[in-house]
């Protein structure tokens, strides 16, 4: 088993494929300190990296713990006992006391992996993974923490949460419960993470770690465009290859706390959770509240190695359901092809173009339903409008489904306009705080998904949808942050759980979703990218991963987005042109070529395309069909960042079996330059040789890698191409 506890020692080890993870008990108390995180190694125990010694902490013996709490790298802090950096646990009781401290119980260590109770989480069997389960109290509030880890036996990832639970006999409030915390020496690191706003999600941040705290946060209710929940802590020599970086993602979908501390000794503490700003969780007797999961990555390989395991770890042990592992439709959504302005026959007329030229699936975007004919009205009304679509939805879907192709439907169900029946009918559904006017975004209000009530009201409504006509695919949208942060059901001691209790909602919806329609295809969508996080990735194998559709632009959108997710998560669409969001023009191939590595599609209209650009549509799905599943399910390489570099940009997928290497590029802006392209590729066996599908070339996995490809100069902006590799 990858974990075990030595006695003697009174050490806890976790062990991945190429990491270890120590933990010991200190003093009497069983203080849990952390003292080794890194590349494997077999020591069982590195307590000298405590530094408990008297030269070290000379008032350990002495009485004066205080400085000794303030130094040592604990396992999870608590708050006011002398250790003045981030605490992972805060909370008030009763008398309006903030103190608490954790020290060693019992400890369960066991094959598998638990589920988390309402929220997602990864996910592996007896085989596959093990998990310790640490126990520990603060023996004068009666509070014990469950502190739980699983290691992967084949992934260098160790998952964390932790799990509260009263155990006194008076209540408590929460006010800060993070998932976890890493406490380890700097290495003049530097921190890596990925900010943006609507329509420029997930760009790459890598600056010089400094002293204090610097981090990444959300308090919009939802993960946001904004920042990613994650941190990566990269040695300063680190690059794609090479170095140790040390990763920290968190499987939550709400406001969010990643942060990095430098404390006055030089120590680095790293701790990820839900943001405690607006949290407050009253814990009566009896009572437990379960903080999600954390998602912990190691690499002594640069920042491939973090992307292959987080790769493999959310396409194998979080995605769920029958298409996880199947290949995704392609399909036309009719959003840019129409906007609202359509009926029955104008979309059966991009559905035959589609399905003449081999695409799978129909999309129904916006303005199907309620009297919606402009973004001001509706929603929350989830009936269909038979005005635009005679004979309703399932007259629609039977006619896409008679052209061989799958029916697919847009929803916003956690919305709803002040002009629409429901809100009419039930003002209080919407959150609200009494008194106060509430602040409308997008001309729409936000449901309170906390209440029971609420989510029935939706789940009826869709479930009927669904089940009057043959749906195969939901685009769920959410196209706004959450404001007038109040409960009408809930007690004034509560309100600070609304937020939480808010995702909790969503993912019971989809939960349920899931459950009654389990061949439903689920693609989560958040204004675009708003939510693209692992948490929605255990409802929806693929996510939108942004309103910004323009080819360009998204080479820098998906080179972050694939720093930490699999190419088969992200949706990824050719569209309109001029593009809708910058006016750019770009050709109709380098648009399928950008898109192709995702999970493919379209959002124009067909019935527009010149007969050229129709007639390399059966081509790009035929490469998609060919190259998909490597692109999905291989390990991914970045070869070129057009963001760094301002003229190019490469990707690389390799196939698990080193067989089939497929490289992306694209060529952005041409120079005047003489010189060609020379791109060393990564991944490929080095005794193989490889067939170059473009030239003909043969020449061994080494040679494509130290010596490189050379691609020829582009003339024009704007250009690419795809390059297959096969072994010979």
């Amino acid at each position: 088993m990858s974990i075990s506890y030595n006695e003697q020692e009174r050490s806890f080890r976790l062990d991945t494929p190429d990491s270890t993870y120590l933990i010991n008990l200190v003093d009497e108390e069983g203080f849990l300190c952390h003292a080794y995180y890194g590349r494997r190694i077999p020591d069982d125990t590195m307590r000298y990296l405590l530094r408990l010694g008297p030269d070290q902490h000379p008032f350990r013996d002495s009485g004066q713990q205080v400085g000794l709490f303030d130094a040592l790298p604990m396992e999870y802090p608590g708050h006011g006992l002398g250790d003045f950096r981030e605490s992972c646990l805060s909370l008030e009781t009763e008398e309006g006391h903030r103190v608490c401290g954790l020290t060693y119980v019992s400890h369960r260590i066991y094959g598998g992996k638990p589920a988390l109770p309402g929220l997602p989480a990864t996910y592996g069997g007896e085989g596959g993974c093990a998990t310790l389960e640490l126990r520990c109290r603060d023996r004068f509030l009666g509070l014990e923490v469950c502190l739980l880890y699983t290691a992967f036996e084949k992934l260098d990832v160790i998952c964390r949460s932790a799990r509260i639970e009263n155990r006194g006999e008076r209540p408590v409030t929460l006010t800060a419960a993070l998932s976890a915390c890493l406490d380890m020496d700097n290495r003049d690191f530097d921190l890596i993470t990925l900010h943006g706003s609507w329509a420029y999600e997930r760009m790459i941040q890598r600056r010089p770690l400094g002293w204090g705290r610097q981090g990444v946060s959300s308090l919009r209710g939802i993960s946001s465009h904004q920042e990613q929940p994650f941190l990566a802590l990269a040695e300063h020599a680190a690059t794609q290859e090479h170095g140790q970086v040390y990763a920290m993602h968190l499987v939550y979908s709400g406001n969010f706390l990643a942060q990095a501390e430098m404390s006055q000794q030089g120590l680095l503490r790293a701790v990820i959770g839900i943001h405690p700003q607006d949290f407050a969780w009253r814990l009566a007797p009896g009572e437990s509240f379960q903080a999600p999961e954390a998602v912990l990555a190691y690499s002594h390989t640069g920042l491939d190695g973090m992307t292959h395991a987080l790769h493999d770890l959310y396409r194998n042990h979080l995605t769920r359901g029958p298409w996880r592992d199947k290949p995704r439709p392609s399909l036309v959504n009719n959003w840019e092809a129409t906007y609202f302005d359509f009926d029955s026959e104008k979309l059966l007329d991009i559905a035959r173009t589609a399905a003449g030229r081999g695409i799978e699936m129909l999309v129904l975007d916006d303005g199907w339903f309620g009297r919606r004919n402009t973004d001001d009205n509706s929603l929350g009304d989830w009936f269909v409008n038979e005005k635009k679509l005679p004979g309703g939805l399932k007259y629609l879907a039977d006619e896409v489904n008679k052209l061989g192709m799958k029916f697919g439907l847009w929803v916003e169900p956690e919305m709803v306009s002040p002009d629409s029946e429901l809100y009419r009918a039930h003002p209080d559904y919407a959150l609200q705080i009494p008194g106060r006017p509430p602040m409308l975004s997008r001309t729409q209000l936000v449901l309170d998904f906390s209440r029971q009530e609420v989510r029935n009201c939706i789940y009826d409504q869709l479930h009927k949808v669904l089940s009057e006509a043959n749906i195969a695919y939901i685009k769920w949208d959410m196209n706004r942050a959450l404001t007038d942060v109040g409960g009408a059901c809930l007690p004034p001691e509560r309100q600070g759980e609304l937020l939480h209790r808010y995702v909790l909602g969503v993912y019971e919806l989809q939960e349920r979703l899931l459950r009654d329609f389990p061949d439903l295809l689920l693609e989560n969508c958040a204004s675009g990218g708003g939510r693209f996080d692992p948490g929605m990735l255990y409802y929806s194998p693929q996510i939108w991963t942004s309103d910004n559709t323009d080819a360009i632009d998204r080479l820098r959108i998906q080179e972050g987005t694939a720093l930490l997710y699999p190419l088969s998560t992200m949706g990824a669409h050719v569209a309109a042109c001029p593009s809708h969001t910058n006016g750019r023009v770009t050709p109709f191939a380098t648009r399928g070529l950008v898109s192709l590595p995702g999970c493919f599609g379209y959002e124009l209209d067909l019935t527009k395309l010149t007969e050229e650009e129709l007639a390399m549509i059966p081509g790009q799905l035929e490469n998609y069909r060919k190259v998909g599943p490597v692109f999905h399910s291989g390990d991914y390489y970045r070869l070129a960042s057009y963001g760094e570099n301002g003229e190019y940009d490469a990707l690389m997928a390799v196939s698990k079996d080193r067989k089939t290497a497929v490289i992306d590029y694209v060529h952005v802006m041409s120079r005047q330059r003489r010189r060609d392209v020379l791109l060393p590729l990564r991944g490929l066996d080095e005794t193989t040789r490889y067939r170059s599908g473009e030239t003909g070339e043969i020449r061994s996995g080494a040679g494509w890698m130290y010596g490189g490809m050379l691609l020829p100069r582009m003339e024009g902006d704007f250009l690419g191409k795809l390059i297959v590799l096969e072994a010979v």
